[in-house]
């Protein structure tokens, strides 16, 4: 079937789309889509999962990747970091009145002379000071990125609640927001249970947030996102298939990544980049499950979950979502899929 970007539309009312956490981060809503859209407590998630299945975590940590400044010339500029290139260079997004060419030192945050080296595609290729490495250097003058829908500021709690608790591999300007409503007292609930745990890393890029520009989405090409699978996740996924439980996804992106290390056929543990773009029609080979949170329309991870739980049970859900008042985005509430037999 040829899909459109229409096909994934739908109205929110902008009242829905949560602008702060909630005082715990295990107090959010939790909607059971199927077989029919059911409303529970985040906390009620230990009902939904069998002893032996499996959560697949994203343990990426997001870094302080806006920055602020000028450039030579006295021009306002607005840096967020893409993606660290090594020790002292990144790929970023620049907002300024006129692009910067190569060459053009940006002056952020009083503190870094930022050198940009050129283009890569939308993005420009910049060169930070070698007094120390990149990521530390992020922290010390660089601010906490809130998605766009967010109107406002960073704030001193969003330095803790943006980030999972179990976060510990910097490199995200996004968080993967379906973790953010694990705490520890509901992960030691898990683990007596006897749910399984397990780690994939795969670093959100701003792309995450860039619209879909074609209207025929077979022309769409997705931003790439590097990503790590270790062998001992391999091995549990291995193990908890042979006895006959579920592989649970806990985020897009834990199942952007492991799809993408399954390309081959098998999955395979290492490090690459993924630009997989799921539609509706994909075949899914590793998950079985899926708790996310709700997605923007027109986005690719709109159609990401459709693809995954099937598009009737997905408008069915989101409409129960909004006429129940759920809270949508990253700050917002969550949902519980199953893969579509079909």
């Amino acid at each position: 079937m040829a899909w459109t970007l229409d096909d994934f539309d739908y109205p929110l009312p902008d009242e829905l789309i949560a602008q702060a956490p909630l005082a715990g981060r295990s107090d959010s809503r939790l909607l059971r889509a199927q077989p029919a859209p059911v409303d529970l407590r985040f906390t009620d998630l230990p009902t939904l999962l069998a002893p032996g299945d499996l959560l697949v975590f994203n343990d990426t940590r997001v870094i302080h990747a806006r920055l602020f400044g000028t450039k030579d010339t006295g021009g306002q500029v607005e840096v967020m970091i893409e993606r660290p290139l090594g020790a002292h260079e990144a790929l970023a997004q620049i907002r300024a009145s006129k692009s910067p060419k190569p060459g053009t030192r940006l002056h952020l945050e009083g503190a870094l002379d930022v050198e940009v080296l050129g283009r890569a595609g939308e993005f420009f290729h910049l060169r930070f000071p070698a007094t120390d490495e990149l990521v530390a250097l992020l922290e010390r003058h660089g601010r906490l990125p809130l998605p766009p829908y967010i109107e406002r500021a960073a704030g001193d709690t969003d330095e803790s609640r943006y980030q999972t608790v179990y976060a510990r591999n910097p490199g995200s300007v996004a968080a993967p927001t379906a973790g953010l409503h694990f705490d520890e007292p509901l992960l030691a609930r898990l683990a007596e249970q006897g749910v399984n745990t397990a780690y994939v890393t795969l670093n959100v890029g701003a792309g995450t947030f860039q619209p879909v520009r074609v209207h025929d989405l077979s022309e769409h090409r997705m931003h790439t996102e590097a990503y790590f699978v270790p062998p001992a996740t391999v091995d549990a996924i291995a193990a908890t298939k042979a006895a006959g439980h579920r592989v649970i996804c806990v985020g897009t992106t834990s199942m952007r990544a492991l799809e993408s290390a399954a390309q081959g056929g098998t999955l395979q543990a290492g490090e690459s980049e993924s630009d997989l773009f799921i539609l509706p029609g994909y075949r899914f080979q590793v998950a079985d499950g899926l708790i996310t949170n709700f997605h923007l329309p027109k986005s690719t991870l709109l159609m990401l979950v459709s693809a995954f739980a099937g598009m009737d049970t997905i408008r069915r859900a989101y409409a129960h979502a909004i006429a129940q008042r759920y809270r949508f985005f990253s700050y917002g509430d969550a949902m519980f899929l199953t893969r579509d037999p079909q």
